[in-house]
């Protein structure tokens, strides 16, 4: 009797789509039914998603045997999750992750998927909203703080994030020879995870009602993000470094660091990693994630571990690379 989770996935050409295929293959509990991909059907998975080369036979397909599967992976873009969802009849038995940014106002009965917030509420869920990359990143700086009732003043935040967090198509600003060397800022103070963000902050802190001054910087290298978040605080560094380790010490994949860090630990894995210090009247706290795996497929093969009962580290033993 076959006890894996059988697995569909749509819009199967992404990035996010070609990482969960990478988590996918490897993981001891699923298998893969379906990739669908309109544009690309009948053609191998391995020409478009290349460094899957001797990893899988698996062709993509026009077709969505839905009664077939137990999860389905919506890795489409954003606004198309809520059009597939209106077009098609998803069996109720099926378990709905998507990655795009449709739900994670929570409506239509999904939950919002981080686990740092929600860990307790996934398993029942049926239908995850994945958190953005940025958000994610953000939140876990940011969360035991909000825990703790003590964002009392605006929080001020920069982050930059690899190229691949703008998608596989070419555009203006992801062109190598544009993106290579250079740096810029996007969407200065209005990026549309800052709605997420405050969302989950008064989850914790229901009084919470100051600004978020958030600058995106796009940076000169293919994923990971590297938040750096400032507000004032009456915390020692001590109470500040003890907060954070108390909040994270039952997250399977966020770890408080006493060292600075830097970006490389934690490409290429699902972990956050996190650091606090204390300025004067101000905390400091750095956070970072690799934007395609806890930013986004990884996060996701992480909620389904949890919602289908697996452990929640399965297939998600990823390590970094130093050089």
């Amino acid at each position: 009797m076959n006890t894996k989770i059988r697995v569909g996935i749509v819009g199967g050409a992404g990035y996010t789509a070609g990482e969960l295929l990478r988590i996918l293959i490897h993981h001891p509990d699923t298998e893969i039914t379906f990739v669908n991909s309109s544009s690309n059907a009948g053609n191998p998975i391995a020409d478009i998603h290349e460094g899957l080369i001797g990893e899988t036979g698996l062709l993509f397909t026009s077709e969505l045997p839905l009664n077939d599967i137990d999860v389905l992976f919506l890795c489409s873009a954003h606004g198309d999750s809520r059009k597939f969802l209106e077009a098609h009849q998803v069996p109720a038995h099926v378990k709905i992750i998507d990655l795009a940014q449709d739900f994670r106002d929570e409506s239509n009965g999904f939950v919002y998927g981080l686990p740092e917030l929600n860990r307790n509420r996934i398993p029942a869920a049926g239908k995850i909203a994945n958190p953005g990359c940025f958000a994610t990143a953000i939140q876990i700086a940011l969360l035991p703080l909000a825990a703790a009732g003590l964002l009392k003043d605006d929080v001020h935040v920069n982050a930059i994030t690899g190229s691949t967090g703008a998608g596989v198509k070419p555009s203006a600003t992801s062109h190598f020879s544009w993106r290579n060397n250079n740096i810029s800022i996007y969407k200065a103070f209005g990026h549309q995870h800052l709605k997420e963000i405050g969302q989950s902050i008064r989850q914790l802190q229901a009084d919470f009602s100051h600004n978020i001054n958030f600058i995106p910087v796009r940076g000169d290298f293919a994923r990971g993000i590297f938040v750096t978040a400032y507000t004032k605080c009456c915390l020692s560094d001590e109470e500040a470094r003890q907060l954070y380790e108390n909040f994270y010490a039952g997250a399977a994949f966020t770890f408080v660091t006493h060292r600075n860090p830097d970006l490389k630990q934690v490409v290429n894995t699902n972990k956050a990693v996190v650091y606090t210090e204390k300025h004067d009247d101000k905390l400091l706290v750095v956070s970072m994630i690799d934007n395609l795996l806890k930013g986004a497929s990884g996060q996701a093969v992480q909620n389904m571990n949890l919602i289908f009962g697996l452990d929640e580290k399965a297939g998600l033993d990823l390590k970094a690379s130093g050089f």
